[in-house]
């Protein structure tokens, strides 16, 4: 056995493991990690809180959009992403205007509800029509793009399970707040948001994990795509330089067949006197 033998299943093994870690890394990435966790779950326990306490509106609602501007512009310094805080910031101001307009502090949810049934029939039409949003949100992050759907079945049916459980989930979180919306009061719907904010959330993750970590491993179309580039500008060099020696050649033995006809012209002509 040569040393090339003995090493190469521990190049496929760490190849697997960078693959996975990428995987991985990925997946939190796309879903905000516990830092977005965090910014969209903490705001909503202050206006449920302060609410709690005095039965104030407007402050409970000031408070909870002072709270997560704070947290968008501590992203901000700290340089980090904010997608999640921007998506954060906006929920919050909706519910805040809604629920102060309104007089009723179960509209401070409101925006976030809606946001998620909207989410969950997502999640299922798209599972249905054979084209999940997992796959679409994680592909280009992970280097494959749409790959999945032609050429890697594993990974699409993975995507599609991952798309299913993220879409019933959020379904049945759903299936819970809004009849409290319609007939309970704003603190029990304000501790229950609460309490269903990060569990449905860390299952659906978790569920995603388990479905990729079964799946093949992702096809990276961009390198791919960067070794044709590379091979084409091979060929082309390759094509260049051969053509750089066949010139010389291809004038010498154009020079010698000129030089032979005038020879060959010259010996016909008649002698002059």
């Amino acid at each position: 056995m040569t040393p090339d033998d003995k090493t190469t299943p521990t190049g496929h093994r760490s190849a697997a493991a960078d693959s996975r870690a990428a995987a991985d890394t990925a997946l939190l990435e796309a879903f905000g990690g516990v830092r977005g966790m965090v910014d969209t779950t903490v705001p909503g326990l202050v206006f449920v809180l302060l609410y709690t306490i005095n039965r104030d509106i407007h402050l409970a609602a000031i408070a909870a959009l002072g709270l997560t501007v704070l947290l968008a512009l501590t992203r901000l310094v700290r340089k980090e992403t904010l997608k999640h805080a921007f998506s954060g910031v906006f929920g919050v101001a909706f519910g805040a205007i809604f629920a102060m307009m309104s007089g009723d502090a179960k509209n401070f949810y409101l925006p976030g509800m809606l946001y998620t049934l909207g989410l969950a029939i997502a999640y299922i039409l798209s599972a249905i029509f054979r084209f999940p949003l997992i796959g679409v949100l994680l592909g280009p992050m992970l280097k494959e793009n749409l790959s999945w759907r032609t050429r890697n079945p594993g990974r699409f049916r993975a995507y599609t399970r991952s798309t299913w459980a993220w879409g019933l989930i959020l379904l049945a979180k759903s299936a819970v707040l809004f009849p409290l919306y319609w007939w309970g009061d704003a603190t029990q719907l304000g501790w229950v948001k609460v309490a269903l904010g990060i569990p449905p959330f860390l299952l659906c993750v978790y569920l995603t994990w388990i479905f990729l970590a079964k799946a093949p491993p992702p096809i990276d179309v961009i390198a791919e795509m960067e070794a044709e580039e590379k091979a084409e500008r091979e060929r082309k060099s390759q094509a260049d330089s051969a053509g750089k020696v066949a010139d010389p050649l291809l004038s010498e033995w154009t020079d010698q067949i000129v030089s032979e006809a005038r020879t060959e012209s010259a010996d016909r002509q008649p002698p002059r006197h």
